[in-house]
């Protein structure tokens, strides 16, 4: 006789699936879940895939295409159709990415009484609102688990005071498919002739979204202070985003032209890791910095900034932690990394990368998820 399958909806604010998920927290739940004994369903409130662009491996995928402003205020609209949704298909465990889905889905549980549901936060500052923290704690009630993406991000939760307790509230750090990360890497050779970067310099940089946040104005400015001592350094930062204009600003003013290479966006930024040599990370702050676990993946040497959720990965990796936004002290670490030779500097890299291996592997990152459900869900139908 055939078990009746566990149904699964993992909700997320956008749709954003990749080609290759090496990195992508919701499909690697859904990896997690074996088909046999689960029925995932992937919804996303907003967006939904072009032609030829990649869907979820779950089930199913819903693309319920809200709008911005159907998701502001009251957002009634939406409320009343993912409340439908939810309560035809009778789910057993609601798994919400991010804090809107988290806060819709407090709100809806008290009529749908779904069994299980799991908050899953990404980083710091959601529950900064005085009204936010009200709602959450008058909300949260014996169905619910909460995940942080870092030990960090779960004390930041805990802190907050607003129903967040040691019972209900854990930590699955974050992961990367190291073997699918390593087989997509272009050798360091072809992805300097891809980027078009000179083969024989040493570089450094990193790549991500260009917003102010990520820090970057600041390694432009600690790197300004180190290209007349080390002429045959580059920087290059792979992405986009709206702080790009000031960024060129900034090189210009810091005579960099030529040292430094704004390459724009580019599809699998990772292919392009082994193209540098010291990888980093000047973010003013982070939940995790998956980033960072991409540098280490390329078997790179690591500086980043201390913040709490990525001083541990730094210090596990043997790399260099400065505050963020201290170019001094930015400028100081590049220099003890550039003063290297090329085999201390390898060197470095492996030990990061066996850190890598030792701390962040998928395989224990999904066990880790489908435990939390079965046992979770154990204890929320006994519970009264």
């Amino acid at each position: 006789m055939m078990t009746k399958r566990i149904k699964v909806l993992q909700l997320q604010p956008d749709y954003n699936v990749k080609e290759h998920d090496f990195a992508d927290l919701a499909e690697q739940i859904v990896k997690a879940l074996p088909a046999e004994r689960y029925e995932v369903v992937a919804a996303f409130l907003r967006g939904k895939p072009q032609q030829g662009e990649p869907v979820s491996r779950a089930g199913r995928s819903v693309y319920f295409e809200f709008s911005d402003k159907q998701l502001k205020g009251l957002r009634l609209q939406a409320m009343w159709q993912l409340y439908r949704f939810c309560r035809a298909q009778r789910f057993d465990v609601v798994i919400c990415n991010r804090f809107k889905p988290v806060n819709m889905l407090l709100q809806l549980n008290r009529w749908l009484k779904v069994p299980l549901c799991i908050g899953i936060a990404h980083g710091f500052g959601e529950y900064e609102r005085y009204y936010r923290r009200f709602q959450v704690k008058y909300l949260i009630d014996h169905a619910w688990r909460f995940v942080g993406v870092s030990p960090a991000v779960r004390q930041y939760l805990l802190e907050c005071n607003c129903g967040f307790s040691a019972q209900n509230t854990l930590a699955i750090t974050n992961a990367i498919d190291i073997a699918q990360a390593e087989s997509l890497q272009f050798s360091r050779d072809e992805a300097r002739r891809l980027l078009g970067v000179d083969l024989q310099v040493r570089l450094l940089g990193t790549f991500g979204r260009l917003v102010p946040i990520k820090g970057h104005v600041y390694l432009l400015r600690a790197f300004a202070r180190l290209k007349d001592v080390h002429p045959q350094v580059q920087l290059a930062i792979i992405g986009k985003g709206r702080e790009e204009p000031r960024l060129r600003a900034e090189v210009d003013r810091l005579g960099l032209q030529g040292r430094v290479h704004l390459l724009g966006f580019r599809e699998n930024a990772l292919q392009y890791v082994r193209a540098f040599d010291i990888w980093t990370m000047p973010s003013l702050a982070e939940g995790l910095g998956l980033a960072l676990l991409e540098g280490m993946s390329g078997h790179l040497p690591v500086v980043a900034s201390n913040v709490p959720a990525m001083l541990p990965l730094i210090q596990g990796a043997g790399g260099l932690a400065v505050p963020p936004a201290d170019v001094d002290a930015l400028t100081a670490a590049l220099a003890d990394y550039l003063r290297l030779s090329d085999q201390q500097l390898k060197e470095r890299g492996e030990q990061a990368y066996a850190y890598l291996c030792a701390n962040h592997d998928i395989e224990a990152f999904r066990q880790k998820y489908l435990r939390l459900i079965d046992e979770a869900l154990k204890e929320t139908r006994t519970s009264p």
